[in-house]
């Protein structure tokens, strides 16, 4: 990690545009002087499970993966973090240290802001507390998901539904099928909850029936429709 000590931060400041156009223009000045940013390479970590929350994060570029370890120390992702996303936040607002670690999927350049200072400005603008509390809203909501998705869905349906959401959340390079994002096999069968072995073999299943091509390290989606049906079938 590697802190970015002549970023002109305000510049940075401004494209936190979710929080940063609620401000006052006094809010504003305090905003920027809390404001650091960092950057991180891929598969640097950012926080750790079973460590006080410090900061609020906001993903300026690159991509990020949220994972938790389960039985034996396996790693589950359990959600991945697109530009323009808020995170690690949830924890200190309950008093827990984090549930989860968050590492960079590639390059990535992250602002953060102090939680204790974030508390103050929930408290003083409620449209920053709207903002939270929406955002923790949506969280849950993805969480109760992603619970039945991984609990009741078979293979197929899991992975056809990782697929899905990484399509959702990154899009597609030019030639519009591409995914604008390269997991290994191993973190897709996290994201999927299976073997990587299974991941593998399912992703071929998706090949031959023209759901997916493989491309070297890199997934087109040929058939979002059918992609879709597999999921709901589960």
């Amino acid at each position: 990690m590697e802190k970015d000590e002549t970023a002109d931060r305000r510049k940075v400041a401004e494209q936190i545009d979710v929080l940063w156009r609620l401000l006052t223009e006094l809010q504003k000045e305090r905003f920027v002087h809390e404001l650091c940013v960092e950057h991180y390479e891929k598969d640097e970590i950012i926080f750790h499970e079973g460590e006080a929350p410090t900061h609020l994060s906001y993903l300026l570029s690159g991509k990020v993966k949220i994972s938790r370890e389960g039985i034996g120390g396996r790693q589950q992702i359990v959600r991945m973090i697109r530009q323009g996303m808020i995170f690690g936040f949830r924890a200190y607002f309950i008093h827990e240290n984090y549930m989860t670690s968050a590492s960079a999927n590639e390059t990535c350049m992250v602002a953060r802001l102090p939680l204790p200072y974030i508390q103050e400005l929930v408290t003083e603008n409620s449209s920053i507390a709207l903002v939270i509390i929406r955002q923790l809203a949506t969280g849950l909501g993805l969480a109760d998901r992603t619970i039945v998705s991984l609990t009741q869905k078979h293979l197929r349906g899991r992975l056809a539904e990782a697929l899905l959401r990484l399509l959702d959340n990154y899009g597609t390079m030019r030639d519009g099928q591409t995914l604008d994002i390269y997991m290994t096999r191993e973190d897709l069968a996290q994201l999927s909850n299976m073997t990587t072995s299974n991941a593998i073999r399912t992703l071929s299943d998706f090949a031959k029936e023209g759901l997916i091509a493989i491309k070297g390290k890199n997934l087109c989606i040929l058939d979002v429709q059918k992609l879709q049906r597999v999921s709901d079938i589960g």
